[in-house]
């Protein structure tokens, strides 16, 4: 009996003991680490120390409190004086070395800039604009001079962009001599550029291709300020906050500081009007053309000479397609095109080694490109039938329903002979009947293969377009099939219109509206105090407004050798709405915010990284269930013991 009850009471114990673990493990939270360590590194010590002066090594040792690694020290620490040499820079542990390879200076300030490179090993926290410096003479100089380089076209922050300042005014010191005091531009494309000695100075900023720190590369991008610069400061206040924790302000502090002057210069960054100039592989796509292609836009167009058997006329019709840098060239003589292999001498402008356009031969030898087996197979196998007619098939430019502000042209796939306005029928709809009205018809002064039919388009206004058959021909013998195009416009209710009233600026400027990836859409030149786009889609709408100078119609760049800065460009800090059957008048005082804080965010492409750790919960974590509770109690239970055990 002592023995039954015995047993009893220990299956009951049992079962007790595991619905507990049950219970308790299907509660089980998982396992946290813990708060973030969100604080950055902290610089212990140093040889030399901080703001040593007389130092007369090369070797520079950081020990920090934790294990420290440095993100691409070779793009994002900055050593000033420049060095011609690179420093040689690695981590180990806690500590960072540099190795300086140069020569030390006598009596000079050295900064060794690590902008925000330096993180912790674990959390990744940086060490925001930290920077480290020492002399080799008795002083450490202790000014500094910041601001901002913006894109001189769009406004965009440039980060990674090289910024010196030079002790000697010449203007030649910038393509001459490296900077005399250097710092790079962060994400936001601010620099500050420190322990500056007293004096005057130039500043300039350079995209540096080969790392020599002046400006002898005709596509390094560059800014330059009127200005001479001359560092100060003056006493001022601040503002620092002390937390309690992540969202509970303690203290605010006012504290003195020193603030050193100027801190708000902007570098307009720009390059120049260069680009070397050269030809690229000659394509011959199919047997009547070839096409020729440079790396950058023409002003001259290349000469062409058949080498073997050369004809007694002009062989070739010449074409600048669409694309500003090729020429296609279309054979005419048949006797030519049906050539294997075409032997030409090509003479071009290419840029030399002195930077200088010089003409240059060329011999090229272009093969036609040849059938597929396959191909030939099936061609063998239709000769026995009449091949089908091939027409001539050109492209209208607008179908359908067309904005009331399109153009309407055509565009043939090949040369064609001698087109005439009289081919072509274009009727008006007006109520049930179809009238003809007159029109324009304009040639491409660029692409010769495109024709315009102008004409003022009315809104609701309905269109038909016609050519019989077989009046068209191609060089090749082809002709048209006949041809009925039929289009409209939208009526006025669709569209918005908005007048922006400009003030700030007298001189000539056109505006440009954006869409939400800062690309033009519509361009109307600022007169009578405003610029008005009409005939709007409903949309939102960003604008940037182009002094310009020249009154060219176009942003122009700036060249350094002239002392000429890029054409200005502003952009309105707000967007606008546009909708269907609305008119919006909007007053833009362009001059009102500085130039860092005019570009929308939004169209903003070179954005900050965003450097704040997102805050982890770890108490809340505590409470969370583990993934183990679902299911049947029991098995939850002992899967979550099993889970322990293993960790």
């Amino acid at each position: 009996m002592k023995f039954r009850v015995y047993h009893l009471i220990c299956a009951l114990t049992t079962v007790v003991i595991m619905a507990a673990f049950a219970v308790s493990c299907a509660n089980m939270a998982s396992p946290n680490g813990g708060p973030y360590d969100e604080k950055p590194p902290v610089l212990l010590s140093s040889t030399p120390q901080l703001l040593q002066t007389n130092y007369v090594g090369k070797k520079i040792e950081l020990t920090f409190d934790e294990i420290i690694q440095i993100e691409k020290p070779s793009e994002n620490v900055i050593v000033t004086p420049p060095q011609k040499s690179l420093p040689v820079i690695r981590t180990a542990g806690k500590k960072i070395v540099i190795e300086l390879q140069d020569t030390l200076q006598n009596d000079v300030t050295y900064t060794i800039d690590f902008t925000s490179s330096v993180s912790d090993n674990n959390e990744k926290n940086p060490i925001e604009n930290f920077s480290f410096a020492f002399s080799t003479g008795n002083e450490i100089d202790s000014m500094a001079v910041s601001g901002t380089v913006l894109n001189a076209m769009d406004l965009e922050p440039m980060p990674g962009i090289l910024v010196g300042l030079h002790k000697n005014l010449e203007d030649t010191a910038f393509t001459t001599t490296a900077f005399t005091r250097t710092s790079k531009t962060n994400d936001k494309g601010q620099f500050t550029i420190r322990n500056v000695a007293e004096g005057t100075y130039r500043i300039y900023a350079l995209n540096d291709a080969n790392r020599d720190y002046k400006f002898d590369q005709p596509g390094e991008d560059i800014a330059f300020y009127d200005s001479i610069i001359i560092p100060s400061f003056v006493p001022a206040t601040r503002q620092d906050t002390i937390w309690k924790d992540s969202l509970t302000v303690d203290t605010i502090m006012v504290v003195d500081y020193n603030r050193f002057l100027p801190d708000s210069i902007v570098l307009r960054l720009f390059k120049e009007k260069f680009q070397r100039q050269y030809m690229l592989r000659p394509e011959r796509t199919q047997q009547n053309l070839f096409t020729l292609k440079f790396n950058a836009p023409l002003d001259t167009l290349p000469v062409i000479e058949l080498i073997d058997n050369p004809p007694s006329e002009e062989w070739y019709f010449q074409q600048i397609p669409d694309d500003p840098v090729s020429v296609n060239y279309w054979i005419k003589d048949s006797l030519i095109y049906q050539r294997d292999t075409l032997h030409l001498s090509i003479t071009y402008l290419r840029t030399d080694s002195l930077m200088q356009l010089e003409l240059k031969t060329d011999t090229v030898h272009l093969a036609a490109r040849r059938q597929s087996a396959t191909s030939q197979r099936r061609t063998r196998a239709k000769d026995d039938q009449p091949p089908p007619i091939e027409f001539l098939t050109p492209t209208f430019s607008i179908s359908g329903v067309a904005e009331v502000y399109d153009t309407l042209s055509i565009t043939f796939p090949e040369p064609i002979l001698d087109l005439s306005k009289d081919i072509f029928t274009l009727e008006l709809q007006e109520d049930t009947l179809w009238n003809q009205v007159e029109f324009n018809f304009v040639q491409d002064s660029v692409n010769v293969l495109r024709y315009y039919f102008e004409r003022s388009w009315k809104y609701n206004e309905k269109y038909r377009l016609t050519v019989d058959s077989a009046q068209i021909y191609s060089i090749y013998g082809k002709w048209n099939d006949k041809i009925q195009s039929s289009f409209g416009f939208k009526s006025d209710d669709a569209y918005g219109h908005l007048f922006l009233e400009i003030s700030d600026i007298s001189s000539p400027a056109f505006v440009e509206l954006l869409d939400a990836n800062d690309a033009p859409l519509r361009k109307a030149t600022v007169k009578d105090g405003g610029a008005l786009f009409i005939n709007l889609l409903p949309n939102k709408y960003y604008a940037r407004l182009i002094v310009d100078t020249n009154e060219n119609g176009k942003w122009d760049t700036g060249n350094y050798a002239d002392k000429l800065h890029p054409e200005e460009v502003y952009y309105s800090p707000v967007f606008y709405e546009i909708r269907a059957n609305w008119k919006v008048d909007e007053p833009w005082n362009v001059l009102s915010r500085s130039l860092i804080k005019q570009k929308p965010m939004d169209i903003t492409k070179n954005k900050p990284k965003d450097v704040t750790r997102p805050k982890r919960n770890y108490k809340e974590e505590s409470k969370t269930p583990s993934r183990s509770s679902g299911g049947m109690g029991g098995m939850g239970g002992m899967g979550g013991l099993r889970g322990l055990g293993g960790f």
